[in-house]
């Protein structure tokens, strides 16, 4: 029956081509946002699992760039520890040479003076974002210092911080109390010198540092006690370097690690909401095929309704 108040073909035809078009507005869509969940209504799980994970990804970054200011700070103390080292390798020459005899020793405790005020000058300069693991006083005293080492979510969905810690008595070269060394503290500079006899049976304490080490009026056996205990010290300043150098070589694996697994949850993400550009873009050429078939339809049926006017001429 042909019916020009109900045209059953031309609403048959529009319903085909409405469907044609929506299927088309969400193929443009993931084309050009080039996702295939980008709402929470394309695909609720996927949305509500990439939101998270995107999320932690970004508190990752911010771990990575906490591990790079740890990295920092144990490098300038690294580097503090290398250079006083090489400092006192120079006080213990100088007291080899005093050992000398005939040699004069105030001319030699000057060059020691100098030496002993480079090693001032490196523990106070060593100081990275506020911080100085070497140099102690009121300011900054000595303790456990935390790096941000990894960003956690366990299967409940709690979060937490994994961090790196390390305890600067360990690196400490000098510790202030108030204007004056803290001669019985954790500084290895700054702290008066002990050491173990050679028989390493008893302990032998001097009463100066290496920053207070004057030689001028030293006997033969007074510098023979000072270049053991400067060379004990030496040793200490030895295992902290060795300290700090461990905890640089964690800080970077760790930051490697880091970057990995930013990379692995990116590619996650990726592999559930990303649109397949190369399946998108054939399905959008069907699609715009099948929209062209669908006008034409459309209009072959609205044509059948012009048709009744013949059977009136």
């Amino acid at each position: 029956m042909t019916s020009i108040i109900t045209n059953s073909s031309a609403m048959g035809a529009l319903a085909t081509l409405r469907s044609i078009n929506s299927s088309m507005e969400t193929t443009q869509e993931r084309i050009s946002s080039g996702l295939r969940v980008g709402t929470a209504a394309d695909n609720a799980a996927y949305w509500s699992i990439a939101t998270t994970m995107r999320s932690d990804n970004k508190a990752l970054s911010a771990v990575q760039d906490a591990l790079g200011l740890g990295a920092a700070k144990t490098d300038v103390a690294s580097s503090a520890m290398e250079n006083s080292k090489d400092v006192v390798d120079e006080i213990k020459k100088k007291l080899v040479t005093a050992s000398e005899p005939g040699v004069d020793k105030s001319k030699i405790q000057k060059e020691i003076k100098e030496l002993q005020n480079q090693l001032v000058s490196i523990a106070k300069s060593a100081s990275f974002s506020g911080e100085n693991w070497v140099y102690h006083d009121a300011n900054n005293a000595v303790g456990t210092k935390s790096v941000v080492g990894s960003f956690n979510r366990d299967a409940k969905g709690n979060v937490s911080l994994t961090t790196l810690q390390y305890d600067t008595n360990k690196s400490s070269l000098i510790e202030m109390n108030g204007t004056a060394y803290n001669t019985t503290g954790t500084g290895l500079l700054s702290s008066n010198i002990s050491y173990m006899d050679s028989t390493g049976g008893a302990t032998i304490s001097l009463n100066f540092s290496v920053l207070t080490l004057d030689i001028t009026n030293m006997t033969t056996g007074s510098l023979a006690q000072a270049l053991s205990g400067v060379d004990s010290v030496l040793t200490q300043m030895t295992d902290a370097a060795a300290d700090l150098g461990a905890l640089n070589a964690r800080i970077d694996l760790q930051k490697g690690f880091v970057e990995n697994l930013s990379d692995s949850i990116e590619k996650g993400v990726g592999r559930l909401v990303d649109a397949d550009m190369n399946e998108e873009s054939t399905r959008l050429k069907a699609l715009q095929t099948q929209q062209q078939l669908g006008i034409q339809a459309l209009s072959i049926a609205n044509s059948n309704s012009q048709n009744v006017l013949s059977l009136f001429r």
